[in-house]
């Protein structure tokens, strides 16, 4: 994971006719963490969608040297197989099997991925993001619906990612706390 870099240059935002933000920049290398903070409806989301290469800038550009994994609200796990199953068919992408008993999934597998709880399907498609190998994470609401022990899991996680050299952009409206994090505050980019 070493060598990993994700830039933004000059990025702006438009939504409809609205510009949500402008000017922002930023430079995250190997070994990096950084908090997206905003209100909801600033562009958080949407900067996480311009870093993954799923939307164009109004202007600016994003540059990445590493692989991408994104966690956000849409979960790719196939509601109508078990999470076994589910799993395991990204383990064939991905070239690793998810560590399920770390994300205390064990004893779903079995069990139809629509059946799972929110928090249970969080965790499942954490796991499939830690078996994904890819240098930079860009990790959208991560700890939404999840309980205490969860919590603990993603912020061990994603600080053993960062040890690694990998880099991990964060929008979360809950504390997220990682040693030496930076913190991009959208609200002085909004227009």
């Amino acid at each position: 994971m070493e060598g990993c870099r994700l830039t933004a240059v000059d990025l702006a935002c438009r939504r409809g006719e609205r510009v949500l933000f402008r000017g922002l920049g930023f430079a995250l290398t190997s070994g990096e963490a950084m908090q997206i903070a905003g209100p909801n409806g600033i562009g958080k989301t949407s900067l996480l969608r311009m870093a993954a290469g799923l939307l164009r800038p109004f202007a600016g550009r994003v540059e990445r040297d590493g692989g991408v994994a994104l966690l956000d609200d849409r979960l790719a796990l196939d509601e109508h197989r078990p999470l076994g199953q589910t799993l395991a068919f990204w383990a064939q992408i991905d070239g690793r099997s998810a560590e399920v008993e770390r994300f205390g999934l064990g004893a779903l597998l079995d069990v139809p991925v629509r059946y799972l709880s929110t928090g249970q399907r969080k965790r499942a498609a954490l796991a499939r993001l830690a078996a994904q190998a890819a240098p930079i994470w860009l990790l959208d609401e991560p700890l939404n619906g999840l309980d205490v022990a969860a919590v603990e899991t993603v912020r061990v996680l994603t600080a053993e990612h960062c040890a690694s050299g990998g880099i991990a952009l964060i929008a979360s409206h809950q504390p997220f706390a990682l040693p030496a994090m930076k913190q991009l505050v959208l609200a002085e980019f909004a227009t």
